[in-house]
């Protein structure tokens, strides 16, 4: 199919998905709450004839089905939830979050707003597509467990007998126009950890007389920064970072707790498991050391995002031929930030790329979960056309 088509189509509804996303934004909804935002997408759908199934109690998958007989069934996948941030963006008198303390500051109702504006475009080219297009508007990526995750649970997805999946993320150090992608892994799997250090409480001028946790927790983290430069593997990729310490009252009180929040990021499960024990083994050893006590919390996340060969070819060789090659961008190696998209992975060959958001003319060059994070919209004129696209691609026989 001629590849111009998709464009013009992108741009014929980039206003439609310009107020999508801008209504979105106005209206964000917190992980596993997002009931107004289903609402709002299933009545966009049914606007285009596009029947919705229910596999969790948020979200939704959106089906359409091709004039063309074929068993081929090609997935394409939206998050839909927002952040618990207070927003600050330069944006308030247009669309600014009216839902305190939750803004879409990760890009979510963009990735809602192009999925429908392809569902636009897929819609019109209804009697060309064979088999089976699953619009998945996915909950719950922000938070654990991951709606990915539940929603493969349910087997829902397996039923339909999914062939491919591809999903995208909006990408503030790229421009509209271009994307990112590379074969294999491409995202971390995000751990996490929470240390609560246990001391004795005293008065902070007799230091003799209690025990110290916010010292311990100092050595801590000093010592947890030795775990990635001497226990993993020079040639792997792995991250320890200790983003929140909390405890204490006041100048003068020793407190008697200290809790540690941090994150784990990794690409094999090996590792994750290393790193967990030499986290546990430092804590352990630092209070022992010093008279006090601890507990020790380690959640496993997702899984490393980790791209199929030859979904990630049809993405390469749509791209190229949509946007250019010079806009189609192959990344050097994965990056640290974690996606539950990876579940999907574990069950079907799937690609997942990111798009190109970022541009200085909308103050939109700001990293994930900024406060003032925004997109520049006229990155749907590439990601809808592309999304589009994928659908028509050939799947290979042997999957």
């Amino acid at each position: 199919m001629e590849r111009t088509k998709f464009k013009e189509k992108a741009k014929a509804y980039h206003g439609e998905m310009v107020n999508i996303r801008r209504h979105l934004h106005r209206y964000p909804e917190l992980s596993y709450q997002e009931y107004e935002t289903t609402d709002f997408i299933i009545d966009q759908l049914a606007e285009l004839d596009i029947p919705v199934d229910h596999p969790l109690e948020t979200g939704c998958v959106g089906i359409i089905e091709g004039k063309k007989s074929s068993e081929k069934v090609v997935a394409l996948r939206a998050d839909i939830d927002a952040l618990p941030i207070i927003e600050e963006g330069n944006y308030k008198d247009e669309f600014f979050s009216e839902n305190e303390g939750i803004a879409h500051c990760c890009g979510h109702d963009a990735h809602t707003a192009n999925l429908l504006g392809a569902a636009h475009i897929l819609a019109d080219l209804r009697d060309e597509i064979e088999g089976t297009v699953l619009l998945v508007f996915q909950p719950g990526e922000e938070k654990l467990p991951g709606g990915g995750r539940l929603l493969c649970e349910t087997g829902y997805l397996q039923e339909k007998g999914v062939d491919v999946i591809y999903g995208l993320h909006s990408y503030p150090e790229l421009q509209p126009g271009q994307i990112a992608v590379k074969k294999g892994p491409l995202m971390a799997r995000p751990d996490e950890f929470k240390i609560e250090v246990i001391g004795k409480g005293g008065h902070a001028a007799s230091p003799h007389q209690a025990v110290d946790p916010i010292v311990m927790a100092s050595q801590i983290v000093g010592q947890l920064q030795t775990i990635v430069s001497r226990n993993v593997n020079p040639t792997e990729h792995a991250v320890v970072t200790v983003g929140k310490i909390s405890g204490g009252a006041a100048h003068n009180i020793i407190p008697e707790k200290v809790e540690l929040l941090g994150t784990v990021r990794t690409f094999a499960q090996e590792t994750a498991d290393m790193i967990k024990n030499r986290v546990e083994s430092i804590v352990k050893s630092v209070t022992e050391a010093s008279g006090g006590g601890y507990t020790f919390e380690f959640d496993y996340g997702y899984p490393a995002v980790t791209n199929t060969d030859w979904a990630t070819d049809n993405l390469v060789h749509v791209a190229q031929n949509l946007l250019g090659e010079k806009h189609v961008h192959i990344l050097d190696g994965p990056i640290m930030a974690g996606e539950d998209f990876a579940f999907y992975q574990q069950e079907f060959p799937g690609t997942f790329f990111f798009l190109g958001s970022g541009s200085k003319k909308t103050d939109s060059t700001y990293s994930w979960h900024h406060p003032k994070y925004n997109v520049d919209e006229d990155c749907f004129l590439t990601g809808a056309a592309l999304m589009a696209s994928l659908v028509f691609e050939p799947i290979p026989k042997s999957g």
